[in-house]
């Protein structure tokens, strides 16, 4: 079964920064996305970045960020690994939140990956 497990999370103070990582297990293949999403309590879950690679397709790979984190974070992915980071810089209280990972084997998958999430809290 492919598994998603998310580490680097914790408490940092504004201005501050935190890498999350998310290793993906149980499959060999490169995943066609790789994500980031959020969710902080009473709110919808938000786009964080996402990473689309297809060497069939995409001559380079695509990388979107939600308006909110442009400019602050930076989405990677090593997929000998089949890992994919977030580096988060410049943390606001409002990046406060679960982060949780997500990855679409193939583009034409119905059926996506999350893992479990984790807590990045930004607070004095």
């Amino acid at each position: 079964q492919v598994q998603l497990v998310e580490s680097g999370g914790g408490l940092v103070q504004p201005g501050g920064s935190l890498v999350l990582s998310c290793a993906v297990s149980g499959t060999t293949n490169n995943m066609y996305k790789m994500a980031w999403y959020r969710q902080a309590p009473g709110k919808q879950r938000e786009l964080v970045a996402a990473t689309f690679s297809d060497d069939t397709i995409l001559s380079e790979d695509i990388i979107n960020y939600g308006s909110s984190v442009k400019g602050r974070f930076t989405i990677s992915r090593d997929n000998a690994k089949n890992t994919v980071y977030l580096q988060m810089n410049n943390l606001r209280p409002e990046d406060t939140a679960v982060y949780y990972c997500n990855v679409l084997k193939q583009i034409l998958d119905s059926i996506d990956y999350w893992g479990q999430g984790i807590q990045v809290t930004v607070s004095s």
